[in-house]
């Protein structure tokens, strides 16, 4: 089945009692079982529910996978992944790394014993050189947020493989149109459905897919003794979002294309960040592991001024000034105030994100619109 096929189709029936094609909301709490353990399945909705069991089945085929998991938000997941493991265990990262996820690493596990190590993972010997034998996960971002770097999944499970490491890889930018990482190598796949899964900037939502079964067990205890999950509605939502995902990546990987281009060319931007470039770091590797390169870009101003990058922001009228990324709209922000803050001002420079570094999740509308926004907001400074 093709993926065009697989996003309206796979894991997904008419229902039983009634024929409809959409998967219902089952907004309920419990179900009636005939005798102690005799239901049909479900329970209570904490343990499982039909349309999230629809959504999540989706999922799993959708990255090849065989199990899949939904929670109430992507850090609920990423969250359910580091309870895997106890007091003394170690983790490997990118330097490169969400804020949230970075926040959850260092401020929450950290204080329970866990240890975690942040290396340049573009570098595949910064890892081996960073593993000890108490390394038990290691945690790739691909393309990286907000730097668009790429990590080579398939030399990284090369490492993980060997040393029965656990590799989880979050998909968030990329989404299975894109990159299946389940096919290079990953143990577990996380995403924040939130962004480009579901698509419309209605829901808060994270999933975990894996193809291990004793794995996946581990993965159901902890979601269902820490109940974290989503709802019916949001499941619902998700599921009509996913409906049209390959069309609307298609329209992001356009338009991402266009816009990285424009701003490259532009004499007020210093760097852009969009990893088609041919002379993006590991631009082969992205051209090897992914089948477009999204339409996620990040660009820094000549001058390196906030005040510049505030104002720009301030003057667009169709890129809208949010958090988050992924929906049909467009979206910009500025990673050092808003989803990297929590990430040392020392530490952000490093890694390159600067005082007038912007993000921007290119939309699915007309691009002519998106480069004439562009381009007044870049003449107002």
């Amino acid at each position: 089945m093709k993926f065009g096929t697989k996003v309206i189709h796979a894991g997904l029936q008419p229902d039983p009692a009634t024929g409809a094609v959409v998967t219902p909301i089952y907004q309920t709490s419990t179900y009636q079982q005939k005798a102690p353990g005799d239901h049909k399945g479900f329970e209570y909705s904490r343990t499982s529910n039909p349309t999230r069991k629809a959504l999540e089945d989706n999922l799993a085929a959708l990255e090849n996978g065989k199990y899949g998991l939904c929670f109430g938000s992507g850090l609920a997941a990423v969250d359910a992944v580091l309870k895997l493991l106890k007091t003394g265990d170690e983790v490997i990262s990118t330097n490169d790394l969400y804020g949230g996820s970075y926040r959850l690493f260092t401020q929450g596990f950290a204080q329970l014993g866990i240890k975690f190590t942040f290396v340049p993972m573009n570098n595949t010997i910064a890892i081996e050189e960073a593993i000890t034998p108490n390394t038990k996960l290691i945690w790739v971002e691909t393309p990286t947020n907000p730097m668009m770097n790429i990590i080579d999944v398939a030399a990284v499970a090369t490492i993980t493989k060997k040393r029965n490491i656990l590799l989880a890889v979050d998909n968030t930018f990329a989404t299975p149109f894109l990159q299946n990482p389940l096919g290079l190598g990953a143990d577990i796949v996380m995403h924040s459905v939130t962004k480009y899964l579901a698509g419309h900037s209605d829901v808060i939502m994270g999933a975990l897919i894996c193809k291990d079964e004793d794995l996946a067990k581990r993965l159901y205890f902890i979601q269902k003794s820490s109940g974290a999950v989503c709802g019916p509605q949001d499941s619902f939502l998700a599921l009509r979002g996913i409906k049209t995902l390959h069309l609307r990546m298609q329209r992001h990987c356009e338009n991402g294309k266009i816009v990285a281009t424009f701003l490259r060319t532009h004499p007020k931007v210093d760097k852009v960040y969009w990893p088609g470039f041919d002379d993006h770091p590991n631009h082969l590797i992205a051209k090897k592991q992914m089948r477009n390169y999204g339409g996620m870009i990040s660009f820094s101003l000549n001058g390196n001024s906030k005040e510049d990058a505030f104002k720009l922001m301030s003057t667009f009228k169709i890129f809208t000034l949010a958090e988050s990324l992924g929906g049909v709209e467009s979206l910009t922000c500025h990673p050092a105030t808003m989803t990297h803050a929590s990430i040392p001002s020392k530490e952000r420079e490093k890694l390159g994100i600067v005082d007038s570094l912007i993000r921007l999740s290119a939309g699915i509308e007309d691009v002519h619109d998106l480069i004439e926004d562009l381009d007044s907001a870049l003449k107002s400074i």
